[in-house]
């Protein structure tokens, strides 16, 4: 009783102190009963799911988003603001010559960890950057250091006009297309033939790697794949992204990125495109609507959307592929997660964290080093190169028994 005394005498004497700490206790009772929980795991029973039982113990944890910036833009821009520290990679640079006349870079980096076996069968990964990102974007130089520290060999796909490669010819990317991601898949196929492949798509980058695995089907040269912050519902992303004050400030600052990328080859685009209305949006549907959608030769924009969203066609993935989402992504909303799908999958296998926002996934209070993304990445990629043989290899078919 005594100290309960003690305690109101001294929340009385301080108002503003009790005020402060009775929002700081809400706040934890908030964060501990809704924000911080285990991952949501959809994936049909079968091999695929009890390799991820077996070998990536964080998605039976729960995931612990740094406190002072669980909310999902906050999530999506400190991410990107505190990857800047991460220092700067030496890749070794392939320019490669597509059948078009098209070129596009391949960035390299060899692993610096030992390899049980010859050289020549040390594992690839294929990594694809978002939509205007390249192999020094912050969250992919992270993906690269943890693939090289497991003991990958590295390799970022940098689109046409990305990574410092000048157009070769007047046709960039889009979500829909992956024929570069085929031609630069066969080109490392034959460079390292004994090499087990693997490869993971961040953002638009797992866009066009799932449209690659739902397209190709059983005879895919990847063993295994993950996707990362996808945007399953392209029409449901940019009504959110569409949506004031935050998501929209982040909508303009990527169309502004969109217009920069293209700005220097109006006289290249001008025959084909307006290039006056293309560098006059607001909006990244409104460039694709006067770019990307006339470009690749849609109708319109809800056409190329169409063709782009993967939210109905996990069914076609003939691979082992993990997929990583936040529930609070402004990006793709919770309610039209392809999670069903999923569950009904024995090649798919969807995680979605309450929090994490777009490429964010921050943990401790202090988020500096590894986040949530880095560590399932990590467990993943150590399972595939250790467990492969708890898989069916690509071409023998559906992972389930």
């Amino acid at each position: 009783m005594e100290v309960l005394d003690s305690l109101s005498d001294f929340l009385h004497e301080n108002p503003q102190r009790s005020f402060t700490i009775v929002l700081a206790v809400m706040l934890l009772v908030y964060y501990i009963r809704t924000v911080a929980k285990v991952p949501l795991l959809a994936c049909r029973n079968g091999k695929f799911s009890s390799f991820l039982a077996q070998h990536c113990p964080v998605l039976q944890q729960k995931y612990w988003p740094t406190i002072w910036c669980f909310e999902s833009r906050l999530q999506t821009v400190f991410a990107s603001v505190l990857r800047t520290s991460i220092p700067q990679l030496q890749y070794k640079r392939e320019a490669i010559s597509l059948s078009d006349g098209g070129e596009v870079s391949l960035d390299w980096m060899e692993s610096t960890a030992p390899f049980e076996g010859e050289e020549e069968f040390r594992p690839t990964i294929i990594l694809l950057p978002g939509l205007t990102g390249d192999s020094n974007s912050n969250y992919l130089r992270t993906l690269v250091q943890q693939a090289r520290k497991t003991g990958y060999r590295s390799v970022v796909f940098n689109n046409r006009g990305r990574g410092g490669i000048q157009l070769k010819t007047p046709r960039t990317y889009s979500a829909a297309n992956f024929d570069d991601l085929h031609e630069v898949v066969c080109h490392i196929n034959k460079k390292y033939p004994s090499s087990p492949l693997y490869a993971a798509g961040i953002s638009l980058g797992g866009i066009i790697l799932g449209n690659y695995l739902c397209n190709v089907g059983k005879d895919i040269k990847l063993r295994a794949a993950m996707l990362i912050s996808v945007v399953y519902n392209i029409p449901d992303g940019c009504r959110s992204l569409e949506q004031p004050v935050l998501n929209l400030m982040l909508n303009r600052h990527l169309a502004n990125s969109l217009k920069a990328s293209v700005k220097a080859y109006t006289a290249m685009f001008g025959k084909k495109i307006d290039m006056d209305v293309v560098l006059r949006s607001r909006t990244v549907r409104e460039f694709d609507a006067s770019y990307t959608s006339k470009m690749f030769g849609y109708e319109d924009v809800d056409a190329y959307y169409d063709a782009a969203s993967l939210y109905t066609r996990l069914h076609n993935i003939a691979i082992p592929t993990l997929c990583l989402s936040a529930a609070d992504d402004p990006f793709q909303p919770a309610a039209s997660l392809p999670i069903e799908s999923a569950k009904l999958s024995s090649n798919v296998a969807m995680v979605v964290t309450t929090r994490g926002g777009h490429i964010g996934f921050l943990e401790g209070f202090l988020p500096i080093g590894t986040t949530f993304l880095d560590r399932l990445f990590t467990e993943y990629i150590t399972a595939l190169l250790h467990h492969s043989d708890q898989l069916c290899h690509q071409g023998e078919g559906d992972v389930a028994d």
